[in-house]
Order: structure tokens, then sequence, then C-alpha cells
């Protein structure tokens, strides 16, 4: 038994299909295949069944999956602290966001980590919260970029920064005409446009609904937060955006209106995850205070710039 076999199918069970698990693993599959087949006489046992329309891992073969993921993550691990401990500020990081965050967090920090982290490589992901904690746990990922609480034990987690939500309406909304900030209560009675299930920023617009009296726009649901704003361009409904998503370099369509509320103002908190025990442990609250450094004004940072 080596390590490659282990890997090889960790792959099938995690692609269910043996091409796909061959590209994943950069052999051919044939190769794998073989692979598989020589660990399964060196255990005595079938690990996977094999039929023309589906790959299946047998009982013996999940349980087998499930030891090997150990053993391999404990193995990157090993390597992530010799790497860590050579250079972690010329080695490689992976890095987690969630959607509603990535696009409009990045183009402020990216250019900052280049200057001061030359030799770093930032390997970025953008995946919902759940795949992010997951991957965090597989190893997959070195780090996330996540909105507090996060509901797991064994991560180390660093605040960055609170981001306001602002309320977006149509132009001809009848809150449009209103000047400056305006208390949360105007949500009262409002139906708000909310994105589709899995998202975070879901879960804390309907806590903000529950808390200020408004409830969910029935009949919608948006995958992203482009399709929210436009759909308060056209009319359907008012929406909440956090800060980062209106501030520039985006770029706001005619026809919608911003409200920014007075204090308490409604928010998310943002902070940087990572395992408890990471090779990087020494590094990351460093790669956090770069990540917090947005322009003045647009957020209200946790930790030095």
């Amino acid at each position: 038994m080596n390590l490659r076999d282990l890997r090889y199918l960790v792959a099938v069970a995690d692609h269910r299909h043996f091409g796909h698990a061959a590209e994943a693993c950069y052999v051919s599959q044939p190769t794998l295949s073989a692979q598989i087949k020589k660990l399964e006489r060196e255990l005595g046992v079938q690990l996977v069944e094999r039929n023309p329309r589906r790959v299946m891992m047998t009982s013996v073969g999940e349980a087998v999956v499930e030891r090997a993921r150990v053993v391999l993550r404990e193995i990157d691990g090993i390597r992530d602290l010799a790497r860590g401990a050579r250079d972690p500020e010329s080695g490689t990081i992976r890095i987690g966001l969630f959607p509603t965050l990535a696009p409009y967090l990045l183009p402020h920090v990216v250019p900052n980590l280049s200057v001061k982290y030359p030799e770093l490589e930032l390997l970025l992901v953008e995946l919902k919260t759940d795949d992010v904690l997951q991957q965090l746990r597989d190893g997959k990922l070195d780090v996330g970029i996540l909105a507090l609480p996060v509901p797991e034990e064994g991560f180390h987690t660093v605040d960055l920064f609170t981001e306001d939500f602002v309320l977006a309406v149509p132009a001809d909304h009848r809150l449009a005409g209103r000047e400056g900030p305006v208390p949360a209560s105007v949500l009262d009675g409002e139906r708000v446009l909310l994105l589709e299930d899995g998202h975070c920023l879901r879960d804390q617009a309907l806590e903000v609904c529950k808390r200020y009296g408004a409830s969910e726009k029935g009949g919608f649901r948006a995958t992203s937060l482009e399709t929210l704003r436009q759909m308060v361009v056209a009319g359907v409904g008012v929406t909440l955006l956090p800060e980062l998503a209106v501030r520039p370099p985006v770029a706001l369509p005619d026809g919608i209106r911003l409200l920014r509320f007075t204090e308490p103002v409604p928010h998310r908190r943002i902070a940087m995850v990572w395992r408890a025990g990471s090779a990087y442990d020494s590094f990351l609250p460093r790669l956090a205070s770069t990540f917090a450094a947005v322009p003045d004004g647009y957020v209200h940072p946790a930790v030095a710039k």
C-alpha cells in the first residue's frame, strides 16, 4: 500500500467515475484502474463496485476512503509544515471566499498583497460557506474568508472588518426620496428580495428582516448579487446589499437608489479562518491585516492595517 494508491482511491470516491478520477490525478484511466485493483488484491477485499453506468464504493471501500482521507490530510500537513518553516511568504496559500464577498473585496486587497508579498502565490477559490468549511476540514484549503459566526471548533479566527448593509430600492419606490440615513424600522412591512438557499447572505438578510418586521418576497430567489441588483432596477422589489458591493470599482446601474441606515446599522462581521495548528500560524495574522486594509470608509476594520 502506498500514498499514491490511496489518492487514486479517494479520487474515485469523489468523482464516482474512473475517467474523471484519472484526469484529476493526471494519470491514464488504465493506470488508475490497475492500481485500484492492486490495492484490492493487497487488502483482500473489494473496494469499488464497477458497472457500465455507475461506479460505487462498497461499504468497506467507504470506510477505507475515510481513513485514507485522514492519512493524506496528515501527509499534506507535514509537507505544509516543511514549506511554511522554510519561508511562508514565498509559498502557496489556498484561500476560499464566498461569492457575495469575493468579487467586491479582492480588487481592494490583491494589489496590496502583490506589493507586500511579491513571492507569495495565492490560489483564490470562490465557494459557498459550507464548501469552504468542508475544504478547510479536508485540508484542500489553507484559509477561509467567511462571515461570522463560524459554527465549527478547531479553527482559529481573526476578525477582519465589519461591513454594513445598505437598502437598495427602485427609483420610484416610496423610500427613494428620503434624504440621509434612515432607521432600519423603514423595513417594517417590506417584502425583500433574497438570494437562494446556501448563501450566507441570505441567512444574514433574513435575520435583519425578522428583526425589523420585513419578510421575503415570494416566488423569486436570486443566484447572485448582480441578479438582485437588476431586479431592483426592474422594480420587482427592494433588497439588502453589503457595502463593498456598492462601492467602486462596482458600477451601479441607473434606476436604483441606495439608502444607508442610522445606528444601529445592520451589518455582517468578516473574518479570516484557518485550522488550529496550521503550518502558517505565524504568518496568517500578518496576512489578515492586509485583507483588512480596504479603503477608508468602506468598512470598519477590526485589525490594524
